[in-house]
């Protein structure tokens, strides 16, 4: 990502034993009254790898499911945290791109987030996870919830590494950017109405990195940023989609930073976006995502999950997001 340097908070822990965490969760669980700090320091201190480790060793030692066991035991927002944490990384994105499509209504900012944040490669493993666990295909069920433009951005995304797997290609182009550039210049501020499907297939299917140039290159010859650009030429859905992808190419960072501000911010907690980021992003940028938030809004992530959440809820997002 160029300078983007991703640092996490949750680190796979060193002097890892399966056996003992996995007895030590047991007996947390076992006759009355469960130990919830105990399945906090555990299940927040270990990577998503070695707690599959753990749950393997459960199953053949006690012959019972982790998951299930957690469940009976826990509830609330507490539990959606650990059973996040516990799910396989990619199998989580699924289910939660599932989540977002069920039921009445779809909802739109989640589809975005999970999908216009992703590099090509974890899009083919969300892809196949989704496939594996709800046995139809991701491309198939997004396009019975969404339309339009919105619907066709998504799908190329989702299909690009099908198709070409250009998205991950880190080899930059700086006459492809020129050109590209000038095409949604074009197919943008210099036509009557606006040619969204050129927007889609670059948008869609170049490297964050090629992104990155291209939009130097707009503002050199359209002398406004590619934000200014597509606000003034799309709306709805697609823009929403469009500003998350652009945010992403520029900082994720920050665009991560901003989901949870607005999940904390106003009446009520956006609580399953809450628990999204920080457990999905706790391996790969919570650290810098951490430091983006308070560059922007100038307090700490923690201070704000601390004063929107409580209990053992707050305990297992503080211990994540790598607080005292």
């Amino acid at each position: 990502m160029g300078d983007y340097v991703p640092e996490p908070t949750v680190r796979p822990a060193a002097d890892f034993n399966a056996a003992e965490d996995g007895a030590t969760l047991r007996a947390a669980m076992k006759g009355l009254g469960t130990d919830e700090q105990a399945i906090i320091d555990i299940l927040t201190q270990r990577s998503n790898d070695q707690r599959q480790q753990i749950a393997k060793f459960f199953t053949e030692e006690y012959g019972r499911d982790l998951l299930e066991d957690l469940k009976s035991e826990l509830g609330g927002h507490f539990e959606d945290v650990i059973v996040a944490l516990v799910v396989p990384h990619f199998d989580y994105l699924a289910k939660q791109l599932h989540k977002a499509m069920a039921g009445l209504g779809t909802d739109e900012e989640t589809l975005v987030e999970i999908l216009c944040s992703k590099t090509n490669e974890e899009v083919k493993k969300i892809v196949e996870a989704y496939e594996r666990l709800y046995d139809r295909p991701l491309a198939e069920h997004l396009c019975s919830e969404t339309s339009g433009d919105f619907r066709r951005l998504l799908t190329l995304i989702i299909t690009r590494m099908i198709t070409d797997g250009v998205r991950d290609d880190e080899s930059l182009d700086p006459e492809k950017a020129k050109d590209e550039a000038r095409q949604l210049y074009e197919a943008g501020e210099l036509k009557l109405g606006t040619d969204e499907e050129v927007f889609n297939r670059i948008m869609a299917h170049e490297s964050f990195a090629q992104l990155r140039l291209i939009f130097e290159e707009y503002k050199n010859i359209s002398g406004r940023t590619i934000e200014q650009a597509l606000e003034s030429e799309l709306s709805g859905e697609l823009l929403l989609a469009m500003m998350a992808l652009v945010e992403c190419v520029q900082s994720p960072a920050a665009y991560f930073a901003k989901r949870l501000h607005n999940a904390l911010a106003g009446a009520g907690t956006d609580d399953k976006t809450l628990i999204r980021i920080i457990v999905s992003r706790s391996e790969i940028d919570l650290g810098t995502i951490k430091k983006e938030y308070e560059r922007i809004y100038d307090k700490t992530l923690e201070s704000a999950v601390k004063s929107d959440t409580s209990g053992d809820y707050k305990r297992a997002l503080v211990a994540l997001i790598g607080g005292p």
